[in-house]
């Protein structure tokens, strides 16, 4: 992670089958300069993804997900600072659609004084990052995806190296210092 290059972890967990598969790589410039994003809405398969800029923050938001039994979570220096939970299948709630888009605003605006850039939708972007049937590179729950030659990539950044519990390796993403290897 390289918050001062934009550079933050990304990490994307199955949350279906119990499994345990995880995909971790890094997202540039998506403005992230302190915290954490997590949404269990990411097209197609709708598993958690996790956005942020440290571990601890990152995990507090994804736990903050999963006991919400599905949502939206915005995380700083381990406090949640709000949530939009969606327990129906991680996608929707029996809340109000009012509500629903006040607090989806709400979020939006804590996501955007973490230094999500403007013009970005810090969620609606984690959703299409996981989304491996469009180009050019996805993360999944198997690892950092080349949609175009349908294939997994290895990923690592500077001296920071990640295994795929699914596949093993290094993880490659991109920027400066990084270099996406063909196995």
């Amino acid at each position: 992670m390289d918050p001062a290059r934009d550079i933050v972890k990304l990490a994307v967990f199955e949350r279906h089958k119990g499994t345990g598969h995880k995909g971790v790589g890094f997202l540039g410039g998506y403005g992230l300069k302190a915290g954490a994003v997590a949404t269990s809405v990411a097209h197609d398969s709708h598993n958690l993804i996790v956005a942020g800029v440290s571990d601890s923050d990152m995990a507090l938001a994804a736990e903050a997900v999963r006991k919400a039994e599905g949502g939206i979570a915005v995380v700083k220096g381990g406090t949640l600072l709000g949530i939009l939970p969606l327990p129906i299948g991680g996608l929707m709630t029996p809340m109000t659609a009012q509500a629903v888009d006040e607090k989806l605003e709400e979020l939006k605006r804590l996501a955007a004084g973490l230094g999500v850039r403007e013009g970005i939708d810090p969620f609606m972007t984690l959703a299409f990052v996981s989304l491996p049937v469009i180009p050019a590179l996805r993360l999944n729950t198997c690892g950092l995806i080349d949609v175009e030659r349908q294939e997994i990539l290895e990923v690592s950044f500077g001296e920071t190296q990640f295994r795929n519990e699914k596949v093993g390796g290094k993880l490659y993403g991109s920027g400066e210092n990084i270099s996406p290897e063909r196995k």
